[in-house]
């Protein structure tokens, strides 16, 4: 199969396709038609899981596709024998355990090797756990950057977050319940206690939890057991803005006055009790619709 872009002749191999496939991160409702259509029509299936694998497909009646798995631990070793196949004209769908594929899961080796062969590589459009919370965020979503998982030593993320301290643009994270307070301890420590942050868990399903703060109170509520820290998290962190120095003390003073207060008069006391310029706390009160 050959494609002309301007007059650069590329040539694919063969009928070869590896297709990415998105699953959904909670709710089965979440995947496509299309998705269902390519992963009953493919020579092969490569799954993370086999077990978690075969219940999603399962419940879609795909019962007769090969499948292979492929993990963090045998992704170089297996993607030779991924190759040949595809090498031959068969085709391959790519799957995660939940979400999109690659992201923070194996399968990038293989796709390198792939666009390098010019094996014909077609992603579909899907379930992503960090842009599912971004959106509930009420945080800025034209301009952030999605840092997957944290470090998992103390030196080591300490480090990575300095480097994120005066990052403006929205910060995404995945983290797992094990390391989710030592990880809001070291973002409190580097990126400040009063930083606002969104903690999201088991999206798309039941117990969905979205709840915003700050991250000391994040670290409160997770200490004190007030809020459920199990399961699949991705928490989404308010860029740098050195301009607005806004304490959560002064936010809850804000959002205390203003029942009874108006807004303007609010906004002047909380100014001159915490020493916050007028106008900053103006704009803040807007920008976050408060």
């Amino acid at each position: 199969m050959d494609f002309n872009i301007k007059n650069k002749k590329i040539s694919f191999v063969n009928s070869s396709i590896l297709y990415i496939v998105p699953t959904p991160i909670g709710n089965l409702n979440d995947i496509t038609y299309r998705a269902i259509g390519i992963l009953k029509k493919v020579d092969y299936i490569i799954v993370e899981n086999i077990h978690r694998a075969s219940l999603l497909l399962k419940n879609f009646s795909i019962n007769n596709v090969p499948l292979i798995t492929l993990n963090a631990y045998n992704e170089h070793k297996k993607t030779n024998a991924l190759l040949s196949i595809l090498k031959k004209g068969q085709s391959i769908a790519l799957i995660s355990n939940a979400g999109t594929p690659v992201i923070n899961d194996p399968g990038f080796y293989l796709i390198k090797c792939c666009k390098e062969l010019n094996i014909r590589i077609i992603p579909l459009p899907g379930a992503c756990a960090a842009i599912t919370a971004l959106t509930a965020s009420g945080m800025n979503c034209n301009s952030f950057c999605y840092e997957g998982f944290l470090p998992k030593t103390h030196k080591k993320r300490i480090n990575y977050l300095n480097m994120l301290e005066k990052e403006k643009r929205t910060l995404i994270f995945y983290e797992s319940t094990h390391r989710i307070l030592p990880s809001l301890k070291d973002m409190m420590m580097i990126l400040g206690k009063d930083r606002n942050i969104v903690f999201a868990r088991e999206l798309t399903k039941i117990w969905e939890t979205i709840y915003s703060t700050s991250i000391e109170e994040l670290v409160f509520l997770i200490e004190e057991n007030k809020i459920c820290y199990k399961g699949e998290i991705t928490l989404i962190v308010e860029g740098y803005n050195k301009s607005i120095p806004i304490s959560s003390e002064a936010l809850e003073t804000f959002n205390l006055l203003k029942i009874k207060l108006s807004k303007k008069n609010t906004i002047s006391l909380v100014s001159k009790i915490y020493n916050i310029n007028r106008n900053l706390l103006y704009r803040y009160i807007l920008k976050n619709n408060l």
